[in-house]
């Protein structure tokens, strides 16, 4: 049996920053990847599965950024053909906006946060300690989703659709503790009592890669 084909939609829109979709791409073996911001477009029906990264931009910008209603038109059909979905920070936003929530910005957040999870197939065997780089939030979820995680200052800190395979996360899954040290620079990351050494936040892609794999056979 082949692989599941996977397409990385990267949403980065400053060069300098793009290291965080590379990561996320490296954990997603044979990916696809497709640039949104430079005008590359996704065909739906070529992939079995969608993730969409992080950025710097907000959604809340699509005046400036018209791609971002590109996007969210993505979503839409990506609800609607059920191809299973992972959004990741910009990509969680993306989604709960695109299905008529709201996002905010709320002032940065750069650290290893304890997350709550609900159970659900996304976070077997997923440390509660995950790094999240933030600086807006989901205040309102989309109609169709439901919460599956919450943290201390965030209560739709992960999303699910009740109907589609489609999963959402303010985290970052990709980021590790080989990055600390340019999230320290770039985003005034901060440290706590919570240790990387008791985070294993990657294991999200490769559970979404078994959602996807099982929704091929």
């Amino acid at each position: 049996m082949s692989s599941p084909r996977i397409a990385v939609v990267r949403n980065e829109v400053e060069s300098e920053y793009e290291y965080h979709c590379d990561a996320l791409s490296e954990n997603v073996p044979d990916a696809r990847e497709i640039d949104f911001p430079v005008g590359e477009r996704l065909d739906p029906g070529a992939v079995d599965g969608v993730v969409l990264t992080g950025s710097t931009a907000g959604v809340y910008e699509r005046s400036d950024r018209p791609w971002i209603d590109d996007q969210r038109r993505l979503v839409e059909e990506l609800v609607e053909r059920e191809i299973p979905t992972l959004g990741v920070c910009f990509g969680h936003q993306v989604v709960n906006d695109a299905l008529g929530g709201s996002v905010e910005n709320v002032g940065t957040t750069a650290r290893l946060v304890a997350a709550e999870f609900e159970d659900d197939p996304l976070f077997d065997g997923v440390s509660p300690v995950v790094p999240a780089v933030h600086g807006d939030a989901v205040t309102a979820v989309g109609d169709g989703m439901e919460v599956i995680a919450s943290a201390d200052y965030y209560p739709a800190f992960a999303t699910r659709h009740r109907n589609a395979p489609l999963w959402t996360v303010q985290f970052h899954p990709e980021f590790t503790a080989g990055l600390r040290g340019r999230l320290e620079a770039d985003f005034g990351w901060t440290d706590s009592d919570l240790r990387f050494e008791d985070a294993n936040a990657t294991r999200v892609f490769e559970n979404f890669g078994s959602i996807v794999e099982d929704s091929t056979a």
